[in-house]
């Protein structure tokens, strides 16, 4: 023993609770169990969540022929040396050995000798490859769990030579095919855990066999076919779980008889329930949701129960109420999802037992029962997305333990009861989708739980005078009709990450302590009538303003600097392309209009001139410019007036070049200057200038 607490002390790195100089007895040690009466041999070890992460001393163990128990779980060993199995393998008396719970790799050893092990646990560990011979000699063993581990290949079928075995756990491994019907040779199996593998196929009917069997747990994998009916007959079977598979048919009548638990969920089961399913005496959970099942739901059910699942089906017809005030221990009802009708029967107040209450996306009509305000335990109430209508019962808000409420996308009127700060445990309330009207009570701002409220989609008004403090997921009063400041109360929400205060009537500046809320990531102001300048906000942060016609840049929401001078830079450059290239058409059309019209007008006035016969012009200037001309012609000289023309149209030119790179230069200024205006104002200014220009030298002025 003296050499085993060395090896202890060097692996755990800390004085180990044995210490054989101080007490020789290891009997008294903690994890040592002796053979009474007279203590003189070890007959248990259990050194379970001591950090242990060598497994080299392992064997000592071994040289404890006395030994019977050897627990090592709930440590961080990641392999079994080799000497060890062989070693205690010899010891005639061991038959517990656990593993669980470290970081054990590779293979499974092989199990030779062993010859009274009865219990193996090497579950939650790392362990990989196919199970073949490894367990053929453990002919004694009672229970072996080897799940949550990364087993693969076949289920061995040499399990069914195991006769003795009682508990088959083989649960969150990479087993694949069938499921083997020698299991059906283990006439002592009393719980069969086959679930989260790859198996497929159908169940074995040999399972029928298993007269003792009372869990059988094969959820989780692709099996197919229908539920075997014969298994109505174990009748020690207690729990049977199939759930996540793709089980199809009917549900066999009389499966229930002796269960007390059955989860038949996410598969494709259809038609109805049979009528006998929810009346066997000792029938405690159901699960039936997320098949295609569909019918009334019957009405007698089992006192027993406590859950009944059958969400997400297509049920249809009335929630059953004859024996439903009977149902004193129903914890868990969740019918949501489905087609049923009427109104919520009053006789759910009596079951005082229910935690949680689901009945969205139905079809339900009528008001809400007063009676549900009975419900003193009830934790969660889902009810969105049915046809309720009327007011919102103040016995609701009786319900002081309810930390979940949502009667959203409903026909609800009338306002919210001011004394719904009673319900002190709330976290989430969503009333979203209704017609509740009126203003928002003072007294929501003491709900000091509330972490998300919906509201969006009402006919509240009014001025918000107080908040609920510590809100964290989502303030959304969207699409009311809200008015007055954006309230100071917002600004208590620090870690507020969304904020939704769009289609309202909101008036004035937006608050620049809603950029101190350093949780926020959606801000949605859109469609108010806020004004005044948009503060920055940081990067992260979504912001929408739009619709508010007097904010400034409203259009630029959260953009960088660097991007906004950006873009500046870009509409100043096409400002100037545009100018550049209307001054250039300006001059072109110019001088064409000029080259047309000195042409024509010299042929009209000489055919008037003619017309009349007389010898002297009405007008005086263009008969002397004809004759000045006919002196020219005379003279030989072939001058006309195009080199005028295009003087001025070089002239107009120019303006325009300069005038160009005059603002271009303005608007590098202010780009590098930082600088909001717009050089635009100089740019008018330069264009009236530069018509001016053009106006004095018209040729057209001067011949007229």
């Amino acid at each position: 023993m003296d050499k085993l607490y060395g090896f202890l002390k060097n692996s755990t790195g800390r004085s180990f609770p044995w210490n054989s100089t101080q007490d020789p007895n290891p009997c008294s040690w903690k994890g040592a169990v002796c053979r009474p009466p007279n203590n003189s041999s070890i007959t248990r070890l259990s050194l379970s969540s001591i950090s242990l992460s060598t497994s080299s001393f392992l064997p000592v163990f071994c040289e404890i022929d006395s030994l019977e128990v050897l627990d090592l779980s709930n440590n961080h060993m990641s392999e079994i040396p080799g000497g060890f199995v062989e070693a205690c393998g010899r010891i005639s008396v061991l038959s517990v050995l656990n593993f669980s719970r470290n970081k054990l790799e590779g293979s499974l050893p092989n199990f030779s000798g062993f010859g009274v092990l009865e219990h193996l646990d090497f579950s939650h560990n790392m362990l990989s490859g196919n199970l073949d011979s490894q367990l053929d000699g453990l002919v004694r063993l009672r229970s072996l769990n080897l799940s949550n581990n990364q087993f693969n290949g076949h289920v061995p079928k040499s399990l069914g030579n195991s006769t003795l075995l009682e508990e088959l756990e083989l649960s969150i491994n990479k087993f694949q095919g069938q499921i083997p019907q020698e299991i059906a040779n283990c006439g002592n199996l009393t719980l069969i855990d086959l679930s989260a593998n790859n198996l497929s196929g159908t169940i074995p009917q040999r399972l029928v066999e298993l007269s003792k069997l009372s869990t059988l747990i094969l959820s989780a994998n692709h099996l197919t076919g229908e539920i075997p009916q014969s298994l109505s007959s174990i009748n020690t079977l207690s729990r049977f779980a199939t759930n996540q598979n793709a089980f199809t048919g009917l549900i066999p009548p009389g499966i229930t008889r002796f269960l007390k638990n059955i989860d038949l969920s996410y598969n494709k089961l259809n038609g109805s329930i049979p009528l006998d399913f929810l009346t066997a005496s000792n029938l405690q959970y159901v699960d039936l949701s997320n098949n295609e099942l569909d019918g009334a739901i019957p009405e007698n059910m089992s006192q027993s129960l406590i859950r009944l699942r059958l969400g997400s089906n297509s049920f249809n017809g009335r929630i059953p109420s004859l024996y439903l005030g009977n149902l004193q221990n129903l914890t868990y009802l969740e019918l949501d999802g489905n087609k049923l009708t009427g109104p919520i029967p009053p006789q759910l107040g009596f079951c005082k037992k229910l935690a949680l209450l689901n009945l969205a996306n139905n079809l339900l009509t009528d008001v809400l029962p007063r009676q549900l305000g009975n419900l003193n335990n009830v934790q969660v109430m889902k009810l969105q997305m049915n046809n309720l209508s009327g007011e919102i019962p103040i016995e609701i808000t009786n319900l002081t333990r309810l930390q979940l409420l949502n009667i959203s996308w409903n026909s609800l009127r009338g306002s919210i009861p001011p004394s719904i700060s009673n319900l002190q445990n709330l976290d989430n309330l969503d009333l979203q989708r209704n017609h509740l009207s009126g203003p928002l009570p003072y007294t929501i701002g003491s709900l000091n739980s509330l972490l998300e409220l919906q509201l969006a989609n009402n006919r509240l008004e009014g001025v918000i005078i107080s908040l609920p403090k510590y809100l964290q997921i989502s303030l959304n009063l969207s699409n009311n009709l809200f008015n007055g400041s954006i309230p100071r109360s917002v600004s208590s929400l620090t870690r507020l990450e969304v904020l939704d205060l769009s289609n309202n009537r909101f008036s004035g500046e937006i608050p620049d302590f809603l950029t101190t809320m350093t949780g926020l990531t959606q801000l949605v102001l859109a469609n108010n009538s806020l004004s005044g300048m948009i503060p920055k906000f940081q990067n992260f942060v979504t912001v929408d303003t739009s619709g508010n016609k007097d904010l400034t840049n409203s259009t630029t929401l959260n953009t960088p600097p660097g991007i906004r001078q950006k873009h500046k830079g870009t509409i100043a450059t096409q400002v100037q392309v545009v100018l550049s290239a209307l001054a250039g058409i300006v001059a072109a059309g110019i001088v064409l209009a000029i080259a047309l019209l000195l042409p024509r007008q010299s042929s009209r006035v000489n055919d008037e001139h003619k017309q009349m016969g007389q010898g002297e012009s009405p007008l005086p200037e263009v008969n002397v410019a004809a004759r000045v001309n006919d002196e020219h012609m005379q003279m030989g000289q072939r001058e006309s007036p195009l080199p005028e023309v295009i003087a001025t149209a070089g002239i107009v030119l120019a303006i325009a070049l300069i005038f160009a790179w005059r603002f271009s230069r303005v608007n590098n200024e202010h780009m590098q200057m930082g600088q909001a205006e717009s050089p635009l104002p100089e740019v008018i200014e330069g264009a009236s200038s530069t018509t001016n220009a053009i106006h004095r030298h018209d040729p057209k002025t001067e011949v007229e």
